[in-house]
């Protein structure tokens, strides 16, 4: 998939720009740029469904700048949102970091994803930890089922004793930290592709 789409779009960098799809799997920008300055406003107010809104935006912004590493870095950013169990936000956008997941190659710089989310998950700080380890070791699972090329950061796995989780760690985990109906967002990112 990854080569139809670089033979369709072209590979992308910093000086290059082409018109991309948009990810299916977030709110649509109307061609208004949202950069992560935007979020700027929540840093010392509530980070809640509106929080969680405007990265989404952002994560949609960047995809279409191609920049899907960014555009990663926002999911992360909205997948930290304060939602409430009863929210109308909309579910965690699993199947949009699978969708990138699956497309960002093609288009532009993503890194080696499952090391970023390893990171993630190991050195999570803050409010709701369990939950964001959760969610970011769930993320981890994906880009290690999507492309099974990108590797584990041995070295700190094995400097910091690090176990990594199960398929039915990951799932038992997002049932128990996150919210209704979560685990299942996830799971049909992973049965997407």
């Amino acid at each position: 998939m990854a080569r139809a789409w670089a033979k369709l779009f072209g590979r992308m960098n910093d000086s290059t720009r082409v018109n991309l799809p948009p990810c299916p799997y977030l709110p649509s920008i109307g061609g208004v740029r949202h950069t992560a300055a935007s979020l700027g406003e929540f840093r010392h107010g509530e980070r809640g469904e509106a929080f969680f809104d405007q990265a989404l935006r952002c994560a949609q912004s960047r995809w279409l700048e191609g920049l899907p590493a960014q555009a990663l870095l926002m999911l992360n950013r909205a997948m930290g949102a304060k939602l409430a169990p009863d929210s109308v936000a909309g579910p965690m956008p699993y199947r949009a970091v699978g969708w990138i997941l699956r497309h960002g190659e093609a288009v532009g710089f993503l890194g080696n994803p499952r090391r970023h989310f390893q990171h993630l998950a190991t050195r999570m700080s803050g409010g709701e930890t369990e939950r964001r380890i959760a969610r970011a070791w769930a993320c981890w699972e994906l880009a290690r089922r999507i492309n099974p090329a990108w590797e584990a950061d041995e070295r700190q796995i094995v400097r910091e004793g690090i176990a990594e989780p199960s398929f039915e760690e990951v799932s038992a985990d997002l049932e128990r930290h996150g919210l209704p109906g979560e685990a299942d967002e996830w799971l049909r990112a992973l049965e997407e592709g």
